[in-house]
């Protein structure tokens, strides 16, 4: 799938180039209008609130990043598949969309993954939806003969059937970190700041979307290790959209108000969420 993204960190900045006294009288009404819109384009991003670390590597993403990311990691954990694959199908939405659900793309192409519906990957509304384009990815990817011994970038276009086939291959460092941290396999490896509080949604729905994204169990039951850490995760990851505000697990806690985890005794293997 050839895909030309459209984000704003994928614009150029204005720039002006070297030509003669005539040519430039003749576009300066031209060259006022980009130096004016210049004036109103931000130069400096701001700083992203989420980030994933292993060792010495280290992530950023924005809170909507954040979210398909976790949910993406949860989805595959849910159909039983092992971390690579979670690797390869965050390469392959990194790639594809920068972990954006765009309603655009390459003729007929949508969401994180860029699926079509003219080639049967599903109807527009369910190719938006973050949950089933993940669990569309990783269905196809489970019928690609020996994919788990393949490198990412490999199986990412045998699935993705790219006209750039190695594009994939530059986005594994960041993805395999990604995995690490939200697959549970790293303890509290992802953290994001969630600046004021958001409007809690219902308890209810906040549980049943965790558990349509993870499957069960998830909260108010003992969990091994990675499962927890991954819980966790996901609850961090959509902390902005369910106002959570604090999540414990493991003998630690992560605050939305400082973006980071710290010692909080005694150990549980209970996710505690705090609203």
């Amino acid at each position: 799938m050839h895909r030309l993204i459209a984000t704003l960190d994928q614009r150029r900045p204005c720039r002006g180039q070297r030509r003669s006294p005539w040519t430039a009288l003749a576009l300066f009404p031209l060259l006022v209008s980009l130096l004016v819109a210049c004036s109103h384009s931000p130069t400096v991003p701001a700083a992203l609130p989420c980030r994933a670390a292993a060792g010495t590597e280290s992530y950023s993403l924005d809170a909507e990043q954040a979210a398909n990311a976790t949910t993406i990691a949860a989805v595959g954990k849910r159909l039983g598949m092992p971390d690579h694959a979670v690797t390869i199908a965050l390469a392959t939405a990194l790639q594809e969309s920068k972990l954006y659900n765009l309603s655009y793309g390459d003729l007929d192409s949508l969401g994180l993954f860029q699926q079509r519906p003219s080639q049967g990957w599903g109807t527009k509304d369910q190719i938006l939806s973050p949950r089933y384009a993940a669990t569309a990815f990783y269905t196809h990817l489970a019928k690609v003969d020996n994919w788990q011994t393949l490198d990412v970038t490999v199986a990412a276009q045998a699935v993705q059937r790219s006209a750039g086939p190695d594009a994939y291959a530059r986005w594994e460092a960041e993805a395999r970190v990604l995995a690490q941290a939200l697959t549970g396999e790293l303890p509290a490896a992802f953290a994001c700041h969630v600046p004021g509080k958001a409007t809690p949604a219902l308890n209810q729905f906040l549980a049943s979307e965790l558990a349509a994204d993870l499957g069960p169990p998830t909260l108010g039951t003992p969990l091994d290790a990675a499962r927890g850490w991954q819980v966790a995760g996901w609850l961090i990851g959509h902390a902005g959209q369910f106002g959570v505000a604090t999540v414990t697990f493991g003998g630690q806690r992560w605050s939305g108000h400082s973006g980071a985890w710290s010692a909080h005794p005694p150990a549980s293997n209970t996710v505690e969420v705090n609203r």
